[in-house]
């Protein structure tokens, strides 16, 4: 198969990917990172020398970063779901709310997770206050933005943000949970995992919740 995803079910980034794969039903094979797996592991350092994930291959050609690579997709790949709108300012309020989701959301989520893997009782409260305080002011300008909006994070069309968002928000949750100030921004949540594409994504990643280093709840 010319179309192969390296990376792992638990990952957000590789969910996020798997979303865009997903949504417009685009046959590929996964290559998962992990021990087990010593043959993908050569291939994608190969392929990748920075050893992040995920990575598509599409044929020779390599494409890493998760929104690159689903632009990558709509150019070379595309389906009835356009994840990058046609209208040009459309498409960048699309592409600024996918780097807000990836940088303000889920890079804090990742800041805790990193604290909380060190071991050090210290370091972990100290990183999971730090990205409590950052994930709260990220909750209450989401709150305003999706205001009076259509269902998904650009209007009534699932886009590129939206990938970005569903993982990110997922975690999030987990990590400092999004109170009921926010009823707009749980909504939104809601119905992000309400999506074919992000629940076969959840229940994908469901067998490794227990290396979730915070403690995954036990709900969705």
């Amino acid at each position: 198969m010319s179309l192969a995803l390296y990376g792992h079910p638990f990952s957000s980034y590789t969910q996020k990917a798997l979303i865009a794969l997903y949504e417009n039903d685009i046959a590929f094979e996964f290559r998962e990172i992990g021990p087990d797996m010593p043959d993908h592991i050569e291939d994608w350092r190969r392929r990748w020398p920075i050893e992040q994930f995920p990575v598509l291959a599409d044929g020779e050609r390599t494409v890493p970063e998760t929104s690159i690579i689903i632009e990558h997709l709509q150019l070379e790949h595309p389906g009835p779901v356009r994840l990058i709108p046609s209208d040009p300012l459309t498409a960048l309020n699309v592409r600024f709310l996918d780097r807000f989701f990836d940088l303000h959301v889920m890079n804090a989520v990742q800041h805790a997770v990193n604290g909380a893997l060190t071991g050090d009782p210290v370091r972990r409260e100290e990183a999971l206050a730090a990205t409590k305080e950052r994930l709260e002011r990220a909750y209450g300008w989401l709150e305003a933005r999706l205001a009076g909006g259509g269902p998904w994070a650009v209007g009534a069309d699932f886009t590129l943000a939206d990938c970005a968002a569903a993982p990110a928000l997922f975690y999030a949750d987990w990590t400092y949970e999004i109170s009921e100030a926010y009823p707009g921004l749980r909504a939104y949540r809601a119905r992000l995992l309400a999506r074919p594409s992000v629940a076969r994504c959840v229940e994908g990643g469901r067998p490794f919740r227990a290396w979730f280093p915070l403690g995954a709840p036990d709900r969705d």
